[in-house]
């Protein structure tokens, strides 16, 4: 009976990736508590199951984002202030390519200092986004430097002006044209592993 193992673990990989895309059907409808409750979800599936670590990374950065778009900063920024730790270890073991460590951790701290832009820390938002601009090597940068010089010549920055930056520059992984609305599956369908 292989073949019903294997289609078994496939229908489980399958649920974790629907989960998921309804999550993101969610928060484009700007319904985030209703995106992190599928997201979450969709986590623990896919760690039960040892599905590949991009996975539960594209994920997390999806209840992050819905963080964000809440309005939740504290929680974002504690999230992405771990993440900037974990790539000061990576980076230190050895255990990132020098091109990838870059690119991922200039990410990283550019979202952090956006979002503590949001919350009003100009201070911290200033030093985050030089830090990413620093570390991005040939990455593109271009959202950290406009708020940042924004920044350096004293404008006032309202959530409305980033956010129109924000997708101006592509910032958010969730967005229109980026779901796939035929795998999209609710929680009502039924979640989690079998019993």
């Amino acid at each position: 009976m292989p073949s019903e193992s294997v289609t078994d673990s496939t229908s489980l990989h399958v649920l974790h990736l629907g989960l998921a895309e309804q999550g993101k059907l969610h928060a484009l409808n700007n319904q985030h508590q209703e995106a992190l409750t599928h997201y979450r979800e969709a986590i623990k599936v896919a760690v039960s199951l040892n599905a590949p670590e991009v996975f539960f990374r594209h994920y997390t950065q999806c209840v992050i984002e819905s963080l964000e778009r809440k309005g939740s900063y504290d929680e974002a920024i504690l999230f992405y202030q771990a993440a900037d730790d974990h790539y000061i270890t990576q980076r230190q073991q050895q255990q990132l390519s020098a091109d990838l460590y870059q690119k991922d951790h200039a990410d990283i701290l550019q979202k952090l200092g956006c979002v503590q832009l949001k919350k009003g820390d100009l201070v911290a938002a200033k030093q985050t986004l030089t830090r990413a601009i620093a570390t991005a090597g040939d990455a593109d940068m271009r959202l950290s430097k406009e708020l940042l010089g924004w920044l350096q010549r004293g404008y006032t920055i309202n959530t409305t002006r980033i956010e129109q930056l924000q997708q101006k520059h592509h910032y958010f992984v969730v967005r229109q044209g980026q779901v796939n609305q035929k795998i999209a599956r609710p929680l009502s369908q039924g979640a989690g592993l079998p019993v």
